[in-house]
C-alpha cells in the first residue's frame, strides 16, 4: 500500500435528491466526460465544474502523520493496522459499493479520495544501494585506518586493546553512526536545515560542522598531494629514496639493505627514505617553524591542484556521479590491501611484527590513557559528526533499512582498521629483521611518517619494488579521495539544503568555489614548513571541537526532540522501535562517551612535536583559537535566534525549542463534497 502517497478520505452525508439527480447526469454524459472534469494544476489535485463555489476546503497535513520531504515510496501495511486505518497507513479507503460500474445507494455514506501532494522540488536519489554503502564506507575508512589504528593498538596492549576498542565501539561509536544515518534518511535534510526539525535554537551546529569540514579540506588533502609526489616518483627503474647519492641526501644516510652486513646503524643514522621525505618532499629542513614557514612548493601544489580536480569533477554533480566513482575508490584499496598482506607474510621476519602487534598486556588496560585512545579512534574512525551520514542518508529512500547499513558499515570498518594493522606490521617485522632491532624500534614513528618513511622503505627493499610502491600510494590517494568527497558532500548538501533558491540550480559553480577556497585554504600547508600547519590542524582544528558539537548533536536529539519522538520516525521509517539498547546509549552512554573524550582531552593536553620540532606554547594557544572559531556559531546562533524571534521572552524560547513537521509545511489537502 503507498505509505507516501496518502489519500485522505472525507466521509460525506449526502442530499438524497440533488445527489442523485446528479449521478444521473453524470452517468447520461458517458465515462469520456469523467476526464474533463478533473485538471492537475501547480501540482496538486483540484477538480472542475465550479468545485470552488461548492465549498472546497483546504486542510493543513499537521494531523499527527509524520513523512518524508516529497519522496515517493511504498511500504507494506503494519500487521497492526486494521482495514479502517488503511488510509492513515499510506492506503486507498473507500465506501462500499464505490468501485468501478457500482451504483452507490441514495443517502449512504460516499467517499472522496484526494492525492497528497508535494510543492517540494524531488530530493535526488542514489542510482543504486550499493553506491550509497560503498560511499558511507569509502568515507568511514580513511588513511587513519591504515596508520593511526595500528599505531594505538601496539602502543596500548596489542591485543588487549582489542577489549576497550570494541566496547567504545558497541556503546558509544555504532549508537551515534546510527542516529545520524536516521536522522539524515527521515528528515532529508543537511545538517544545516535538519535542526529547524529536530531544535530550532541548535541550528548553530550544523554552520559548525562545516566550518570544522573545511578545516580537514585544508589540511587532509595535502596528505595525498604528497602521496602524489610519492606515486609519480615511483615511476622510475629505481626508486628515489632507495640511495644516499642524490642531491638531497646528508652525511647520516645510510643504505641498509639486506645485503649490506657490513653497515652499522646508529641512533643519528638516517635511511634514505626518512631523507626523501623530510628533505626532498617536504623540505622541512628550510623552514625554521610555525613563526617561519618559508614559501610554497611548487611541486607540492600542482600536485595539490590535480587532487582537487578530481575531486571537483567527482562531485559536481552530485551522488549521481560520486557514487559511481566510489566503486574504484572504495574497492580498490582492499584489493591493495590483500595483496601487500599476502606479500608481506611471505617476507623473513613478519611473524615478528605480528607477534608484537597482537601480543597482549593486559596491564595496561589499568591505564586511563589506553580507553581514552580506545574512545578516540572508534570516534574519530567511524566519524559521526562531520554532517556525511546525515548528507549520505538523506538521499536514501525512505524506508531504506538504515540500521542494518549501520552494522555493516561500522563492522566493515572495524575490520578494516585490524587487517591495516596486519598489513603494516608484517612489513615493520621484515623491517626489523632486516635492521637486526627490535620491532618497537623500527615503529616509532607514527601518522604519516609511519607510511611515507617506514613502509615506503619496506617496498623499495622487495623485489618488484615499482609495482608495489606504484599500488601502495595509489591506495592511499583513493582512501583520501573518499574520504574527501564525504567531507565536502556534507558541506554542499547543507548549503544547498538551506538556501535552495540560489544554490540548487546553480550547483557546479559553487561547488566550484568550494573547492578554489580549500585550494586557497591549503596553501599554508604547501609551504616548507607545511607538515607543521598539518600536525597544528590535526590536533586542535577538529578533534575538540567536532567532539563537542556531536554532545550537544546528541543531546538535542535526545533530551530536546526526545528519544521516543526519534524512535517514532524510525518506526514510520522502519516498521520496528529501537529496542531498549539503543535508547539508553542515545539517552545516557553516548553523551557520558563524549564527555569523557572532552575531559580527558583538556586534562592530558597532547604534547605536540614533529621530527625534532617542539610546538612552542603559543601554538597551543593558536590551535585552541582555530577550534572555538568553529564551536563559536553555537552559541552565536542561539543568542541570534533569541533576539530575532517574535513575542516574549517565553515564547521566543518555547519556539526555539519546538521542531517544526519534517516538510509537512508545504503539503496540502483539498477535500470537496463532490466527485
Amino acid at each position: 500500500m503507498e505509505k507516501q502517497d496518502m489519500m485522505l478520505t472525507n466521509m460525506l452525508n449526502m442530499d438524497k435528491g440533488e445527489k442523485e439527480g446528479e449521478r444521473e447526469k453524470g452517468r447520461a454524459e458517458g465515462p469520456g466526460d469523467e476526464e474533463e472534469g478533473t485538471q492537475q494544476e501547480n501540482g496538486r489535485l483540484t477538480l472542475a465544474d465550479g468545485l470552488s463555489e461548492k465549498g472546497t476546503k483546504r486542510l493543513s497535513s499537521g494531523s499527527g502523520q509524520q513523512v518524508s520531504n516529497g519522496f515517493n515510496t511504498s511500504t507494506p501495511q503494519s500487521p497492526k493496522e486494521g482495514p479502517g486505518d488503511a488510509a492513515c497507513s499510506g492506503g486507498t479507503a473507500s465506501a462500499p459499493g464505490s468501485g468501478p460500474g457500482a451504483t452507490v445507494p441514495p443517502g449512504s455514506l460516499r467517499t472522496l479520495v484526494v492525492q497528497q501532494t508535494s510543492l517540494d522540488r524531488p530530493r535526488e536519489t542514489w542510482s543504486k544501494k550499493m553506491d550509497f554503502l560503498l560511499s558511507v564506507i569509502g568515507y568511514a575508512v580513511d588513511l587513519g585506518n591504515v596508520w593511526r589504528f595500528p599505531y594505538i593498538c601496539y602502543q596500548n596492549g596489542g591485543g588487549a586493546f582489542l577489549l576497550p576498542y570494541l566496547l567504545m565501539a558497541i556503546f558509544g561509536g555504532v549508537p551515534l553512526f546510527y542516529m545520524e544515518l536516521a536522522l539524515g534518511q527521515f528528515h532529508r535534510s543537511g545538517c544545516i536545515s535538519i535542526w529547524k526539525h529536530i531544535c530550532p535554537i541548535f541550528k548553530g551546529i550544523g554552520f559548525a560542522i562545516c566550518i570544522i569540514a573545511l578545516y580537514v579540506a585544508f589540511y587532509y588533502n595535502t596528505i595525498m598531494a604528497w602521496a602524489l609526489y610519492y606515486l609519480l616518483s615511483s615511476f622510475r627503474p629505481t626508486l628515489p629514496w632507495t640511495t644516499c647519492s642524490n642531491s638531497w641526501n646528508t652525511a647520516n644516510c645510510n643504505l641498509y639493505m639486506s645485503t649490506d652486513h657490513n653497515v652499522s646503524w646508529s641512533n643519528s643514522s638516517t635511511s634514505p627514505a626518512e631523507e626523501f621525505y623530510t628533505r626532498q618532499v617536504l623540505q622541512v629542513h628550510r623552514s625554521e617553524g610555525l613563526h617561519q614557514l618559508g614559501s610554497v612548493s611548487w611541486q607540492l601544489a600542482l600536485c595539490l591542484l590535480f587532487i582537487f580536480t578530481i575531486v571537483y569533477f567527482s562531485i559536481w554533480k552530485g551522488v549521481k556521479t560520486s557514487g559511481k566513482v566510489v566503486w574504484v575508490t572504495a574497492t580498490f584499496p582492499y584489493l591493495v590491501l590483500l595483496v601487500l598482506l599476502v606479500r608481506g607474510a611471505t617476507l623473513p621476519g613478519a611473524w615478528r611484527g605480528v607477534v608484537f602487534y597482537l601480543k597482549p598486556d593486559w596491564q595496561k588496560l589499568l591505564s586511563t590513557t589506553v580507553w581514552i585512545d580506545a574512545a578516540a579512534q572508534i570516534f574519530f574512525s567511524l566519524g559521526p559528526g562531520f554532517g556525511v551520514l546525515l548528507a549520505f542518508a538523506s538521499y536514501n529512500p525512505f524506508h531504506n533499512n538504515c540500521y542494518k547499513d549501520a552494522l555493516i558499515t561500522s563492522s566493515v570498518n572495524c575490520l578494516t582498521s585490524f587487517l591495516s594493522g596486519f598489513v603494516i606490521f608484517t612489513m615493520l617485522g621484515y623491517m626489523a629483521e632486516m635492521r637486526q632491532q627490535d620491532v618497537g624500534s623500527v615503529a616509532k614513528d607514527a601518522g604519516p611518517s609511519l607510511l611515507f618513511i617506514i613502509y615506503a622503505e619496506a617496498l623499495a627493499n622487495m623485489p618488484a619494488a615499482t609495482f608495489f610502491s606504484i599500488i601502495f600510494f595509489l591506495m592511499i590517494i583513493m582512501l583520501g579521495l573518499d574520504s574527501t568527497f564525504a567531507g565536502l558532500e556534507g558541506v554542499i548538501t547543507a548549503m544547498i539544503d538551506e538556501f535552495p533558491q540560489l544554490l540548487s540550480k546553480r550547483r557546479e559553480w559553487f561547488v566550484l568555489g568550494l573547492v578554489c577556497v580549500c585550494f586557497l585554504g591549503s596553501l599554508s600547508t604547501l609551504t616548507y614548513g607545511g607538515a607543521f600547519v598539518v600536525k597544528l590542524f590535526e590536533e586542535y582544528a577538529t578533534g575538540p571541537a567536532i567532539i563537542t558539537v556531536v554532545l550537544l548533536e546528541v543531546i538535542a536529539v535526545s533530551w530536546f526532540y526526545g528519544t521516543n519522538r526519534f524512535c517514532n520516525d524510525i518506526h514510520l521509517m522502519l516498521g520496528f522501535y529501537p529496542g531498549c539498547f539503543w535508547r539508553i546509549c542515545w539517552v545516557a552512554i553516548c553523551p557520558c562517551f563524549l564527555l569523557f573524550i572532552i575531559i580527558s582531552f583538556l586534562a592530558f593536553p597532547p604534547e605536540v612535536r614533529l621530527f625534532d620540532y617542539h610546538f612552542p606554547p603559543w601554538t597551543t594557544a593558536l590551535g585552541y583559537c582555530i577550534g572555538i572559531s568553529s564551536f563559536i556559531c553555537v552559541p552565536a546562533y542561539m543568542v541570534f535566534y533569541l533576539l530575532t524571534a517574535k513575542g516574549t521572552f517565553k515564547e521566543r524560547l518555547l519556539k526555539s525549542i519546538t521542531p517544526v513537521p519534517s516538510g509537512d509545511q508545504y503539503r496540502e489537502y483539498i477535500v470537496t463534497n463532490a466527485v
